[in-house]
């Protein structure tokens, strides 16, 4: 991804302290690095044809402000649901039946503090950057306390989720996890639903030599505000996707359906219902026993 490669670090506080190495990610996002060949990296999957209807589609609105008649969707949004050739999910209340940083900060002993700035976030009130570095100054994970948490906490997954991801592959239909939480932490998740890792496109926490928090790379696109349309939209321009599906609960979620980003957003209220969001949803569920169903 241009403008990528060189990670910029948010601190959260100053410090004169040199610090001579980071924890980086095992793995990254395959599009960071310009020197990669992308025929090697993306033109590994042969393109399926869609029918007219979505090969042509932009972006859906819904139709007004305060649609009510969303849980029902139209023969157009299933149309473009049966025939996409991509779906990005939100992890954190989504996926995943919890928001992560704020079970990490509760793990952390300042969970309270961290959910009412989640709660700000996911409701658009706040610029996501801004929420994201005030969360994690209030408790500044370290390598250890991470290490621990995933041990003693494994990710609690949104029930009907492993099927309706294994349906959707099963129609060669690829699956990304897009993320305002950390790789750290979803990196498990990918695991249990069988995701590639290159797929993945999340924040990721920085540390010291000493595994002290120093904050997290700035350069991902989904540590800002319109990070996860930004990334919708360089997956699509890369892979060259007709038809792609986001899902989340969130604002932020909602911002991927953007020219050259999401045809179609599905609201997932399944754990947390925000309704200044669902409204402006394409369809709105409450469990993914209705999308598994709508592809039968």
């Amino acid at each position: 991804m241009e403008g990528l490669v060189n990670s910029r670090i948010i601190p959260i506080r100053t410090s004169c302290r040199r610090h001579y190495s980071v924890f980086l990610p095992t793995f990254s996002l395959q599009l960071r690095n310009k020197n990669l060949n992308k025929g090697q990296v993306w033109m590994m999957r042969r393109p399926k044809s869609l029918d007219s209807v979505a090969a042509s589609i932009q972006p859906l609105e819904a139709s007004t402000t305060g649609n009510t008649d969303n849980r029902q969707p139209s023969k157009e949004v299933l149309e473009l649901w049966r025939s996409a050739d991509a779906v990005c999910f939100d992890v954190d209340s989504t996926v995943c039946v919890d928001e992560g940083i704020d079970e990490l900060a509760e793990f952390c002993g300042a969970g309270k503090a961290v959910a009412e700035w989640t709660a700000r976030a996911m409701g658009g009130s706040v610029p996501f950057e801004e929420a994201l570095s005030a969360r994690l100054s209030l408790f500044k994970p370290s390598l250890a306390q991470v290490q621990d948490f995933l041990d003693k906490r494994p990710p609690r997954i949104s029930p009907g989720i492993e099927e309706l991801v294994k349906k959707l592959m099963a129609r060669n239909t690829d699956v990304y996890l897009i993320s305002g939480g950390f790789r750290q932490m979803i990196n498990p998740v990918a695991s249990i639903l069988g995701i590639p890792q290159e797929n993945i496109f999340a924040n990721q926490l920085l540390f010291g030599s000493s595994g002290e928090f120093l904050g997290f790379d700035a350069n991902e696109p989904t540590s800002r505000s319109g990070g996860k349309a930004t990334a919708v939209q360089q997956i699509r321009k890369v892979k060259g996707y007709k038809a792609l599906v986001m899902i989340g609960d969130g604002a932020t979620d909602l911002e991927a359906r953007k020219p050259g980003g999401a045809n179609l957003f599905i609201c997932y209220a399944g754990v947390q219902h925000r309704e200044s969001v669902a409204a402006k949803a394409n369809w709105l569920v409450f469990s993914f026993t209705d999308l598994i169903t709508a592809l039968e």
